[in-house]
């Protein structure tokens, strides 16, 4: 085969993929059995466009190959069961998707369905994310396993009991109607969140970042964005994610080592990302409806994004709006996070009142950003023996390599307390 025929196919699978399976996976109501027959299509795919040219509709080619593949096991069994019966039936009946420039009806619904099923709450959320970036995201056991950072089998285990547990919990293949949507809903743009934080601030390993699980993450907001354009808190998120990656090549100097946000050089902020943040944040406040948790979030955003300098930054503006997120959603990372924008707004000795009372509410005693948080305060405080013991406490707590190293050399500049 030549490199040029397996790059396409490869591209065309990756574009595809998801909707082959969603297609086939609403016709045989199982998810594995989808996958399998979506697999399957692919193989006859790397055995025939070689010979005959890569098809005008490479996702309808796909699909039907699948739902001929599902006949012909089933016909080839030796015994075939009622269920079976039904099952020919409905792919015999099944006419095959027509791909089109952009998601028409049917493979729009056909898609957000393998999205709401693959976020099912019946899974725990590791599950959720892992089942997410192989079925919709297109990604390998492999790759996901790299960016999770554990090894392939566990990865390989994890989305075969995660596919078996839909199956044995009889998860239907649709998307949710009325109250039922609001809370699944929620559960989608949670795995969605927590693939983009894993790649914009890793919790373990060697890198800071990883880009690509941010454009992961984006890819899937972005097709949800599009599937349910009436939901303010979809295009809150995809904003949220859009203001954030656009400070990723900022993020990481040339030594790979972190850079934190007021020390960024902004003219390497990615503007055009900045700009289709801003949409779609305007795109979700359009919609008129009280802001939700990553609506705030993304208004926070954009009030960095908005800053040309660091000193520029509207603080005032972003304690506000904390305020209002803790309203809505208390968390002790959020009031923390708060208590980060009180210092910067109104000093540091504000801000450290804060973090200490987090701390004698027994809040957060193993998250390495509370002494990091106050030892950074504490320096600016001149209470620089206290601030280093801090620092360097936050480093014992971090699993991640870069960052670990950014807390000791902060902790090693600072100089002794005097007076």
């Amino acid at each position: 085969m030549t490199p040029p025929v397996t790059a396409a196919i490869d591209a065309v699978w990756r574009i595809e993929g998801a909707r082959v399976i969603a297609s086939v996976a609403r016709v045989v109501k199982d998810l594995g059995l989808a996958e399998e027959l979506a697999h399957d299509a692919l193989v006859a795919a790397l055995e025939r466009w070689p010979i005959d040219g890569i098809p005008a509709n490479p996702g309808a080619w796909l699909t039907a190959t699948a739902r001929n593949r599902g006949l012909d096991r089933l016909r080839q069994a030796a015994m075939v069961g009622r269920k079976q019966d039904a099952l020919i039936h409905e792919l015999d009946r099944a006419p095959a998707v027509e791909p089109t420039a952009a998601l028409d009806d049917e493979v729009g619904d056909d898609l957000l369905r393998l999205v709401f099923t693959c976020c099912h709450p019946v899974l725990p959320a590791d599950a959720r994310v892992a089942l997410t970036l192989r079925m919709v995201g297109g990604l390998t056991t492999p790759e996901i396993a790299r960016a999770f950072l554990v090894p392939e089998p566990t990865m390989a285990q994890r989305i075969v009991r995660a596919k078996r547990a839909l199956a044995d919990a009889g998860v239907p293949f649709e998307v949710p109607r009325g109250e039922a949507l609001a809370a699944r809903l929620a559960s989608v743009l949670e795995v969605i969140y927590l693939v983009f934080n894993e790649g914009y601030a890793a919790t373990a390993g060697d890198a800071w970042v990883r880009p690509a699980l941010c454009e992961d993450a984006l890819r899937l907001g972005r097709i949800v964005a599009e599937l349910t354009p009436d939901e303010p808190e979809v295009h809150g998120l995809v904003a949220l994610m859009e203001l954030q990656a656009s400070r990723l090549r900022a993020r990481v100097g040339a030594d790979g080592a972190p850079v934190l946000l007021l020390d960024q050089n902004r003219g390497q902020w990615d503007f055009v990302l900045i700009g289709r943040g801003l949409a779609a944040l305007a795109r979700a406040e359009a919609l008129g409806q009280a802001p939700g948790p990553y609506q705030l979030q993304a208004a926070l955003a954009a009030c960095h994004a908005r800053a040309g300098t660091a000193a520029a930054t509207d603080w005032h503006r972003i304690v506000a709006l904390y305020d209002a997120l803790l309203a809505l959603t208390p968390s002790p990372v959020v009031a923390l996070n708060r208590a980060v924008a009180v210092a910067m707004a109104d000093g540091p000795a504000a801000g450290l009142a804060l973090v200490d009372a987090l701390i004698a509410d027994g809040a957060l005693p193993r998250y390495h950003l509370v002494p990091s948080v106050r030892g950074d305060l504490l320096a600016r405080l001149g209470r620089n023996d206290e601030a280093r013991r801090e620092l360097e406490r936050a480093a014992g707590l971090t699993e991640n390599r870069r960052e670990r190293a950014l807390l000791l050399a902060r902790a090693a500049a600072i100089g002794s307390s005097h007076g």
